[in-house]
């Protein structure tokens, strides 16, 4: 495989020459075989320097002639450095096309990536969601948006993508679209996966994202405490509807179930587990992880009431839950009602399960982390907080397991010192130097 290339520049005399200014060419040779372009400029014979590869003198139509040549010439070596990175065997003629732009296919971003959202919405299924689609879909609207403003233009070169305009893109996001850090992230996360897939092909060899770093933080994940939880279930609802969706959104509280899970649960998803007891066997909708969850009283409780449901026997699922909206827009009145003030929507009975139920009640994190089908603890602790009642219960039994053994160091009241109000004991030291043991009181 050719790696290294000869150029050279000379003038091209044509036939019937007499005088005056001839073409410029330059000659490109690998492996012996040359190949000639225009370089579009020409030169007066008297003032060209055959050894230099350059016109003499010092007039600005020389000078400028030079510099156009140095130009040509780093062009090359550029074009050469591509192609020897593509690791693709270099060629006389190879290298002149590329230098030409010829025979080059071009790749522009929007169609890649409406390329791939068609890929994705063939696979719909079979490993990705409509809802991840509709995600990469609205990241094609913001895109287009962006380069209408931005380039006056519907799509762009992969090659003109730079760190400039990775950039421009985030302040985009932030200020013309007002996204959330959060949504900001999700739309950048979009565009890193088609410049990586343009990587891998090797479209472009530079990554714009090399110096980008998105700063965004996860924000609080609202719960409700047990007071709050319990009030929702003690409620007693005059209108059907309301006590319905009450129902669903406690199973979910008391199982962690988001609210696909439950909307496709079904009553043989329902068996006996490893224990003998009844447990929820199934997996994700999302992510297509195992979740198996053994059933709490208040679940089971759930799951009696609506066993002869019509519309959850003609279909074999264990409850019968309304459309996401309805759900939110009902859980919204329940929340008022209940004399609740936090933002009420089905996804904070998961957080609710993950913190208040299990958490706050000594299961380790591990074991929500299965139960909630999370394939990384650090996902489970965006879901589970470490509530100060926990710290407190922790610290507790820490401090009973200390001033237990007290004795055993020989503590009396003699040896009790008060420290900014707080009781402390110090052990009789026996010693000669009664004066030390002092010093400490």
């Amino acid at each position: 495989m050719g790696t290294n290339y000869s150029l050279l520049f000379y003038l091209k005399k044509p036939k019937n020459y007499v005088k005056g200014p001839v073409p410029v060419y330059m000659r490109i040779t690998v492996d012996g075989i040359p190949k000639e372009i225009s370089t579009g400029r020409s030169c007066d014979p008297s003032r060209w320097n055959t050894k230099a590869n350059r016109a003499s003198g010092t007039k600005e139509e020389t000078k400028a002639l030079n510099s156009h040549l140095d130009a040509l010439e780093r062009k090359l070596e550029d074009t050469h450095t591509v192609l020897i990175k593509e690791r693709v065997a270099v060629t006389a003629e190879l290298l002149k096309m590329h230098f030409l732009g010829k025979g080059i296919k071009h790749h522009f971003l929007m169609e890649i990536f409406l390329e791939h959202n068609t890929k994705m919405k063939a696979l719909l299924g079979k490993g990705f969601k409509p809802n991840t689609l509709k995600g990469y879909r609205t990241s094609v609207l913001h895109l287009n948006a962006y380069l209408l403003k931005y380039y006056q233009d519907t799509d762009i070169d992969i090659q003109k993508v730079d760190h400039a305009f990775i950039t421009d893109y985030e302040f985009f996001l932030r200020s013309e679209k007002g996204c959330s850090p959060v949504s900001v992230a999700k739309y950048m996360k979009h565009l890193r996966k088609i410049i990586n897939l343009c990587l891998a092909h090797r479209w472009i060899t530079e990554n714009p994202f090399a110096m980008y770093k998105n700063t965004a933080k996860a924000r609080e994940k609202e719960f409700l405490t047990q007071d709050e939880l319990d009030r929702i279930m003690q409620k007693k609802f005059s209108i059907p509807r309301l006590a319905h969706v009450r129902d669903i959104f406690v199973f979910s509280c008391y199982t962690g179930l988001s609210y696909a899970d439950v909307k496709k649960l079904r009553t043989t998803d329902i068996a006996k587990g490893i224990d003998g007891r009844l447990w929820i066997l199934t997996s994700r909708e999302k992510t297509e992880t195992t979740s198996n969850i053994p059933l709490l009283p208040q679940v089971l409780e759930i799951l009696r009431r609506y066993a002869g449901y019509p519309p959850c026997v003609a279909k074999g699922l264990a409850l019968p839950v309304l459309s996401n909206q309805k759900m939110n827009s009902y859980l919204k009145e329940i929340a008022d009602l209940c004399g609740i003030t936090k933002k009420l929507t089905f996804h904070i009975a998961r957080h609710t399960f993950a913190t208040t139920v299990t958490l706050s009640n000594d299961v380790p994190i591990e074991t929500v982390s299965k139960m909630l089908g999370h394939t990384n603890i650090k996902t489970t602790q965006h879901y589970a907080k470490l509530l100060d009642t926990k710290v407190s219960n922790d610290m507790g039994r820490l401090h009973r397991k200390i001033v237990a053994p007290r004795q055993i160091w020989g503590c009396t009241a003699e040896n009790n010192r008060n420290l900014l109000g707080v009781q402390i004991c110090l052990p009789s030291l026996k010693t000669e130097n009664t004066a030390t043991v002092e010093a400490y009181g």
